[in-house]
């Protein structure tokens, strides 16, 4: 087996086609687009990249032929900030053999050590960790979209590895063809009358404003789970919603306002994996021609909540549940049949009790695993609340 960097485009195409190979005949996956993926090695369309460095390799066999490959980087803002030092490792894809996988990890951990890691978390993804978070280990069927999906074999090679479970990630799918239970409905609509609260949903031409709300929602919550937390900035949310604008419906994105402060906020997309497994990736001239068409002819009935927070102070009120219900009541207008909520961490209490008291299912179980270079040294799972 040889490993090698991915210093050419040659090399990037090899490394966009591993999972092309890795997947063929897999009903249950759907490829990424290339162009999202390449952008998130290029620094000029990830800012991540400012504060840090990434690395990509792929594995072929002795034939030469595809095998695995890896990417490795870190954030120095995060990194460095507490013990242990931990970089990330992520879009991980491999043939069922150890040796192989054990080649594309030591190569990835080498790289770290050499920049001063002391860990490394993974799956993850060189960015926000809305999209390709995470190792799937439950719920082997068609995944939204920016939910990763790999082979149930992957688990068994990170943990041969010596990689632990950091934390536990779910997805809970809501049928909305069904009514919620009628005591969280009346509930709901009894927080949503109150004067005191407001709810809007998202409109592109006042989108400053709304992009501004959600920088300020999202690092105050996040902030509040993670003490690692780097804040997210305008300028990334803004080129996230932008890019997407050709998806987004103005109805699925949702926020909440208590005295004309914005304290809360769900984001949901469209599940477009349901157009883009038509695709293979590919957003070329045919391509385009083809989600265009795809997208006129195929009736989208799923979507996926990528981001659903409320201010801490807030989380007993149960507001977040009364803008859930409005943003629900537009899904179900629009045609959604499924809803998918993903993913919420298992450390995220609150939420997790939200759903299940809604009557959702969980249905799904990523996993973000730690592998410390000093085996002896003590693990801790990450915890929060």
């Amino acid at each position: 087996m040889q490993i090698k960097p991915v210093n050419d485009s040659s090399r990037e195409t090899c490394f966009l086609n591993v999972p092309r190979k890795i997947y063929a005949n897999d009903p249950n996956w759907t490829c990424p687009l290339d162009a999202e993926i390449r952008d998130i090695f290029i620094p000029s369309r990830n800012k991540k990249l400012e504060y840090g460095e990434a690395q990509r390799w792929i594995l072929t066999d002795k034939g030469g032929a595809l095998i695995g490959r890896i990417a490795a980087f870190y954030d120095k803002r995060r990194a460095f900030k507490e013990k242990p030092y931990a970089g990330g490792i992520g879009f991980f894809e491999c043939i069922d053999d150890y040796k192989a996988a054990h080649m594309l990890f030591d190569t990835a951990k080498a790289w770290l050590v050499e920049r001063g890691m002391e860990a490394m978390d993974g799956p993850v993804n060189f960015g926000e960790n809305y999209v390709n978070q995470g190792l799937l280990v439950d719920g082997f069927m068609p995944q939204a979209y920016g939910m990763p999906y790999n082979k149930p074999y992957y688990k068994q090679l990170f943990e041969e590895y010596g990689f632990r479970t950091y934390f536990e990630m779910y997805s809970y799918h809501l049928d909305l063809t069904k009514p919620f239970p009628e005591r969280q409905v009346q509930f709901a609509r009894h927080i949503a009358s109150k004067n005191e609260y407001a709810f809007e949903h998202f409109k592109f031409q006042n989108h400053e404003k709304y992009l501004k709300d959600i920088v300020s929602i999202y690092n105050e919550v996040w902030s509040h789970f993670h003490d690692d937390y780097i804040p997210l900035e305008y300028d990334e949310i803004e080129k996230m919603m932008i890019e997407a604008k050709p998806i987004i419906r103005e109805e699925y994105i949702w926020f909440i306002y208590h005295q004309q402060k914005p304290i809360g906020m769900l984001i949901t997309f469209p599940d477009i994996n349901q157009i883009l497994r038509k695709l293979n990736g590919k957003l070329d001239f045919i391509g385009k021609l083809k989600f265009l068409w795809a997208k006129a002819t195929t009736p989208v009935t799923r979507a996926r909540l990528l981001i659903a927070g409320v201010l801490p102070e807030y989380h007993k009120t149960g507001v977040i549940g009364a803008g859930y219900m409005k943003h629900v009541d537009e899904l179900r207008k629009h045609g959604i049949k499924e809803l998918e909520s993903s993913w919420i961490g298992d450390y995220n209490t609150t939420v997790n009790r939200l759903y299940r008291l809604l009557g959702a299912e969980k249905v799904k179980t990523h996993i973000t695993y730690r592998h410390l270079f000093d085996q002896n040294a003590t693990f801790k799972r990450f915890m929060s609340e």
